[in-house]
Formats: C-alpha cells, structure tokens, sequence
C-alpha cells in the first residue's frame, strides 16, 4: 500500500468537491479503459534500449487531462505538480 503525502491527507480532508473533480469521477466511470488500453498497447514502446517507457495507463489518462482541459505539455506538467485530483486521476 503506498503511504498518503501531506498533500494527500490535506485533500481528503476538504468537504466540497469541484466539478473538475466530478468531472475526472464520472469519466473514470465512463471511458473504456482496458478497451484503449488493448488498442494502444501493441504500439507503445516497450521501454528497451534507453530510458523506461512511462506506465501506458497513466500516460492515456494524462493525455485525456490535456484534452479535456486544454492544457499544453508543459502546463500539463505543472498542473500535475500542483493539483491533487490530476495527480490521483493520472494514477
């Protein structure tokens, strides 16, 4: 199990949530996951010879957050240091 961050404990203790919040719920709910997954697998690299390939789920989801909410690569990185529930959707 992987021990909660400060940041982590200060968000589960918030009452409200956000609609970017029930937002990233409900597509979570929505979207075929293992479904893309099957399709992307067989062309996201593997990793071999040079640096380790980012986990391909994570990367969807992250690429999904780009869309959505109109972020570009680095904005998308930022927002990912900066907000939680990007964080915890990514995986």
């Amino acid at each position: 199990m992987k021990q909660m961050t400060f940041a982590d404990a200060e968000y589960a203790g918030k009452r409200k949530q956000t609609r970017k919040e029930l937002f990233l719920i409900e597509m979570d709910r929505v979207v075929p996951w293992k479904g893309l997954v099957a399709l992307i697998a067989p062309h996201y690299p593997k990793g071999e010879g040079g640096r380790p390939a980012y986990p391909l789920m994570a990367m969807l989801r992250v690429h999904l957050m780009q869309n959505w909410f109109g972020y570009s690569d680095p904005a998308m990185e930022e927002a990912l240091y900066e907000t939680t529930i990007l964080r915890q959707f990514a995986g």
